[in-house]
């Protein structure tokens, strides 16, 4: 099913750590050159997810009757945006073509995309905060990998992705009313493992050997943790 996330041919030395941007002085590194996909592949991937999450957002905000949270779910759109168009201008830079990187990726996440959407709006805030805070953790953990491109790359991830109103919102209606609570902590839990697969399935090779497993596990491990937090500033059980 994940094969389209395959590494291609292009590669750059590279070694895995992951940064948490809670615990960057703990963060855990890991000798994984020969899972890290290829640069181009990389990149566009991160560059077409964080398109995907600027149309996400922008669908929100013409389902969201408030005021006030159309102006907050904008915010969160346009610092997507912006980290999207800060890749393509480095893609660019190294002489490549950014459509023609991307577009590898659009159909299967564009298919992820709408598989994690919810019935409700409240339920696709979630996931855009959950499925951008795990794949962006995921990608800086990657960054390392890429000498300066991943150090480029890992600036432009950390930038200010807004998405503080989206917790507040889906705060204010967990208190609103209760059972939302468990609607959405359900909800979560589904967008975990999606998530994770994704997460997975960008990794060469696509099938881990249990060598490899005990490479990975401490990377996820670290992600689940951050999702856990993040579960938890909003009240939910991760």
């Amino acid at each position: 099913m994940f094969d389209w996330l395959r590494g291609g041919s292009r590669r750059e030395s590279r070694s895995l750590r992951l940064r948490s941007r809670d615990e960057l002085s703990t963060a855990t590194r890991v000798d994984f050159e020969e899972l890290a996909p290829d640069i181009n592949t990389y990149l566009g991937q991160a560059a077409y997810l964080q398109l995907g999450f600027f149309e996400t957002l922008s669908e929100l905000i013409a389902l969201t009757p408030e005021l006030a949270k159309k102006d907050a779910l904008s915010r969160a759109a346009g610092a997507a945006l912006k980290k999207h168009e800060d890749l393509v201008r480095l893609i660019r830079e190294r002489g490549d073509d950014p459509t023609a990187l991307m577009l590898p990726f659009r159909e299967p996440l564009d298919d992820f995309r709408r598989a994690t959407h919810g019935v409700r709006p409240q339920e696709t805030m979630l996931s855009v905060h959950i499925i951008a805070g795990m794949l962006d953790d995921f990608y800086l953990a990657l960054s390392a990998s890429y000498g300066d491109t991943g150090r480029r790359v890992a600036r432009i991830l950390r930038g200010d992705n807004d998405r503080q109103a989206i917790v507040e919102i889906i705060t204010e209606t967990i208190e609103s009313d209760p059972e939302w609570k468990s609607l959405l902590a359900m909800w979560g839990r589904r967008l975990v493992g999606d998530t994770l697969l994704i997460a997975r399935a960008a990794l060469r090779p696509t099938t881990l050997r249990i060598a490899d497993e005990e490479k990975v596990e401490p990377v996820f491990t670290e992600l689940m943790a951050a999702h856990s937090r993040r579960m938890d500033a909003m009240g939910l059980a991760a």
